[in-house]
């Protein structure tokens, strides 16, 4: 049974799984409902996502989808490492508006339980990371939303000054002028 470790919210999780080493290599369970229902969290997860970036400083993010279309996300790199950040968007919780960042990297095997009503995003630390997650629902892309990367008001300390971000990314909207439609779900 991996081991749950606390974040600075309820229900988001970060999770060591139990790593099985000899001189061969290693095995170690990266998913299983048993272990997940164990701990409360009840996301029945439909489809799996797989991306690469092709160097260190990529950022991607910060990204949700709006109600009905939320996602819970179950994430981790398997190739590279990143720092990866979920912001709290549920009111009224004394969360809301707050952020923590995790280094995630394949040779850590951490992974991250992202609950409902999350933004999410990663920079990259390494070239050519591998990031991987599980989504308890459909991408709807007219659900899709986000919070600008550089937001003043979160005041994420990213590790890089000058990431490689996407147009999309660059014009989202600011956490300030961003009214929740999430409760603690």
């Amino acid at each position: 049974m991996p081991e749950f470790i606390r974040t600075n919210f309820p229900d988001a999780w970060l999770i060591k799984p139990d790593v099985h080493r000899d001189e061969r290599g290693f095995f170690l369970e990266t998913y299983s409902s048993e272990w997940l229902t164990k701990e409360g969290i009840t996301a029945h997860f439909i489809q799996d996502n797989h991306s690469m970036s092709k160097a260190a400083g990529v950022l991607r993010g910060l990204h949700f989808q709006l109600p009905p279309h939320a996602q819970a996300k179950l994430v981790r790199v398997v190739r590279g490492s990143v720092y990866d950040v979920i912001v709290d968007l549920r009111r009224p919780l004394k969360t809301y508006g707050t952020w923590q960042g995790f280094e995630l990297t394949a040779s850590n095997f951490l992974m991250l339980y992202i609950p409902r009503g999350f933004a999410h995003g990663f920079c990259t630390l390494e070239p050519d990371t591998e990031f991987m997650y599980k989504v308890d629902n459909l991408y709807a892309p007219n659900s899709d939303s986000g919070i600008r990367w550089n937001d003043p008001t979160l005041n994420i300390p990213w590790p890089v000054t000058k990431p490689s971000v996407s147009a999309k990314d660059s014009s989202l909207g600011f956490f300030q002028n961003f009214t929740s439609p999430f409760t603690n779900q």
